[in-house]
């Protein structure tokens, strides 16, 4: 009730600007707004690209994604990842390219102390946030891949995005079927073909103009190295329940990393003697499906990459379910949890003076649930909970020393298309939705987190978003 009250007091400050908070949204602001939305939805309705799987498959996006939008995926969906994207429908040509665009309006409880890139305000921000292009589906009968390019609308660059090259194959062992592939991919848990882990976990999209998860980095295993990183893994499906995985990672060169859109100055540095590995079990029961499993990420980094210097070894271990009802269609359910604890040995950082405790352990856990009306109607609750032990100089950012932060999101969101009868099905997808997010903690504290007086609830974040797919 609380945060339901604090979602309609948001909405209410929305309508009623204060002049001495945040600048007033124009009524050109307004209408290029509403022009923008207007031209996506008529695009959606007239396209001539289509999805890239859709049209290889002959399935409307209602086979593979809850709610008819990715990137929520059904038992189908699973197994489709898992055989290198490559089922097909045999019929015409298949040219594995698509597109997705996404962007909308930020609004943030209080202004922020600066605006957050050198082309957007305090508050109130109209933003394109991403344009993707993908090369994504089949290349050969057992090669297909995911790979994403992403121009920021924000940054105004353009930047190599999750990538998920596969082989696959499907070979019968006396009684037992079971698929044996390999994925080249840049980011841990990007290969990853369940709404679980980090890659691909809630919010799906959020916006690139807000607060986000705290200042403090994640655990490694949440998004700390991609896409920076090439990895190899060598995966098993076995009887369509049981999935192995095992594999390794190697930081790209700094240089190389620049070419690829990464930005000066952000080399991750030197990754070693690393080893990913996961663990699942799914269970398809035709109208609805669940799979538990554990997931392990050990490596060190060596920030400045000088051989034999100190480095940061880090170990991730982790633990995640999900259970999806998909029934008839007109009523969808799905839940996904993960929780997830890493242990830090920070012998760099000691070196170099970035730390003040010679080890330390952050704790991740998250959980959200999705109920979706006729495959069109959707309303999400997530709740996501990053806990650290303190350190002075680590989390210097924080009045309290300390990287916990703590929140809800709620999304209401909908989409017309993707269904079977769906006009002009499949040329295009689209999504128009509503996300607010709410700071209980934020950077170790409820009240003055920075020593400036900012409370968590004034990072709290309206983001009214559409979301196009062709």
């Amino acid at each position: 009730m609380d945060a339901m009250n604090n979602l309609l007091f948001s909405l209410q400050r929305y309508t009623h600007i204060n002049r001495r908070q945040r600048r007033k949204l124009s009524v050109w602001d307004a209408f290029r707004l509403l022009i923008f939305f207007l031209a996506a939805l008529g695009l959606a309705e007239s396209a001539s690209a289509l999805p890239s799987y859709a049209r290889q498959t002959g399935y409307a996006c209602i086979k593979c994604h809850v709610g008819g939008f990715g990137p929520q995926l059904t038992p189908y969906g699973v197994k489709f990842k898992i055989a290198a994207y490559t089922e097909t429908d045999h019929k015409g040509l298949k040219i594995p390219v698509a597109m997705f665009v996404y962007g909308g309006l930020t609004h943030t409880g209080l202004d922020q102390p600066s605006p957050p890139t050198a082309h957007t305000d305090v508050n109130d921000n109209i933003t394109l946030d991403q344009i993707s292009g993908f090369i994504a589906g089949r290349w050969y009968e057992d090669v297909g891949s995911f790979l994403q390019v992403t121009y920021n609308g924000n940054t105004k660059g353009m930047s190599i995005d999750n990538t998920d090259i596969r082989v696959a194959h499907d070979f019968v062992i006396g009684k037992t079927d079971a698929i044996i592939g390999v994925s080249i991919n840049n980011n841990p848990t990007v290969q990853d073909p369940f709404n679980t882990l980090f890659a691909w976990n809630f919010p799906y999209l959020s916006s690139a103009v807000a607060f986000g998860q705290g200042s403090a980095a994640g655990a490694q295993i949440t998004g700390g190295l991609g896409p920076a990183v090439t990895g190899v893994t060598f995966y098993t499906f076995v009887n369509d329940s049981i999935l192995a995985e095992v594999g390794t990672y190697r930081a790209l060169p700094g240089s190389m990393q620049v070419k690829l859109g990464l930005g000066a100055g952000n080399d991750i540095g030197r990754v070693d003697d690393d080893i990913y590995w996961r663990l699942a079990y799914l269970k398809d029961l035709n109208t609805h499906a669940f799979s538990v499993g554990l997931v392990g990420f050990n490596l060190s980094r060596q920030p400045e990459r000088i051989d034999g210097g100190p480095v940061n070894r880090y170990r991730d271990l982790g633990a995640d379910a999900w259970y999806e009802y998909l029934g008839t269609g007109m009523h969808n359910f799905a839940a996904y949890a993960s929780y997830v604890r890493e242990d830090q040995t920070r012998d760099d950082l000691i070196a170099t003076g970035g730390a003040t405790n010679p080890t330390g352990r952050l704790y991740d856990c998250r959980f959200n649930a999705s109920y979706y009306y006729n495959q069109t109607y959707g309303f999400t609750i997530g709740r996501f909970s990053k806990h650290g032990q303190p350190d002075p100089v680590l989390y210097s950012f924080s009045a309290n020393s300390s990287p916990d932060t703590v929140g809800t999101v709620f999304q209401a969101d909908y989409t017309p298309f993707g269904k079977e009868d769906s006009w002009g099905r499949p040329f295009a997808n689209v999504r128009v939705g509503l996300q607010y997010t709410v700071y209980n903690k934020y950077d170790g504290a409820t009240t003055n987190y920075d020593g400036t007086g900012r409370n968590a609830s004034d990072n709290n974040t309206l983001y009214l978003f559409l979301w196009l797919a062709i």
